[in-house]
């Protein structure tokens, strides 16, 4: 388990000191935490009959990332950010008396040369130990999380999550599984810690994964690698053309062939690019999770909105109640990385997902204290 540090083994404390919650034999309570390129994100939450459901959230626009792609570290104002966001994470998981934990860094900590110190710092000051997920890790994690999502009817499947360093994408076969299983198929490749678990459900889940990439390219490094572009339309079109770049090794994009034979493809996009042009799709002012999460965002209008949000430009997309200052920036990035995967793969429409690496990190934690307990 990972809790911040002084937290004591359960089984040692006097029964007096255990607190009411436990004593009482409420339920478990799960923790996940994402630290990307961009945000940290937190989750709490107990099991539920139909899954989990949320006792505490956070999340906050942390950039630690932020010049990872120019200069190879992380810069110290992005740390100091990061920890001061980790410290309210830390508290959380504390206060609602978490029993099992699971922390983990993506691809900024993977590719800055300082992220080893800065991993040590947080642990010193937050009690907070992270573990640096590997891409494929990520790819099944984010898979997982879209589990609900899935269609009864698909007979492939194609999860892609546009993170803030990297984006990744994974293509499950689904041919001859019987709907009441596939979500547990799914759900089993969540990677859990301390190595590969050798379940037989396991093995034949990773048997049906077609390909998956993990490309080094996010919102975040494309910002980064083309912000001396002045027009948007022109920096777009690069962004593109770079991203499709560091996909060609996925198979159903090497393969024609091999992409044929997975037919019902449902393609799930997890990210806060999809989410907000979904959000934009639907017209919302304010974000509303309830209505964008699990809604099914049509291929040609995902191309108008990303139209229009290049027209706008800066100072429009800022100024824009559906997309506003903390996103303006990016979501030309996601945009154009976005609108490469559906011309590539053209399905008419994708299922929105406002869910992912949190929530697959859930379902691990609770996937394997069941498997535990028979």
């Amino acid at each position: 388990m990972t809790t911040p540090q002084g937290a004591q083994s359960r089984a040692q404390e006097p029964a007096s000191t255990v607190p009411a919650r436990a004593r009482s034999k409420a339920p478990a309570r799960y923790a996940a935490l994402d630290l990307g390129t961009n945000n940290c994100r937190l989750l709490i939450a107990e099991p539920d009959p139909s899954g989990f459901r949320v006792i505490d959230a956070f999340s906050r626009n942390v950039r630690l990332g932020e010049g990872v792609e120019t200069h190879g570290e992380l810069s110290r104002a992005a740390m100091s950010r990061t920890i001061d966001a980790l410290r309210i994470c830390a508290s959380k998981i504390r206060r609602h008396d978490v029993s099992r934990c699971r922390i983990v860094a993506t691809e900024a900590c993977r590719r800055a040369t300082n992220a080893r110190g800065f991993l040590r710092r947080v642990r010193r000051e937050t009690g907070l130990e992270m573990e640096v997920i590997t891409p494929e890790q990520e790819a099944r994690l984010a898979l997982a999380g879209c589990a609900p999502l899935l269609d009864e009817k698909a007979e492939s499947l194609m999860v892609f999550d546009i993170g803030g360093g990297s984006t990744e994408l994974i293509w499950l076969d689904l041919a001859g599984c019987a709907p009441a299983e596939r979500q547990d198929l799914i759900l089993a490749l969540a990677p859990g810690r301390g190595g590969p678990d050798r379940s037989e459900l396991r093995r034949a889940a990773r048997e049906r994964i077609v390909d998956w990439i993990s490309a080094p390219v996010g919102v975040a490094t494309l910002h980064d690698r083309y912000s001396d572009v002045e027009s948007d339309a022109d920096r777009y079109a690069l962004m593109a053309c770079h991203f499709e770049d560091h996909i060609a090794g996925f198979l159903p994009y090497e393969d024609e062939a091999a992409a044929a034979k997975l037919p019902g493809l449902q393609i799930i996009g997890a990210s806060g690019t999809v989410t907000t042009i979904g959000a934009l799709r639907l017209g919302l002012t304010k974000y509303d999770r309830a209505k964008v999460d699990g809604m099914w965002l049509e291929r040609s209008a995902s191309s108008r909105i990303a139209r229009h949000l290049i027209d706008l430009g800066p100072e429009g997309r800022r100024l824009h109640p559906g997309v506003g200052p903390d996103r303006a920036e990016l979501v030309i990035a996601g945009a154009a990385i976005l609108q490469t995967i559906l011309r590539l793969w053209p399905a008419p429409r994708i299922r929105v997902a406002d869910r992912g690496l949190r929530e697959g990190m859930l379902y691990s934690l609770m996937w394997a204290e069941r498997a535990r307990q028979h």
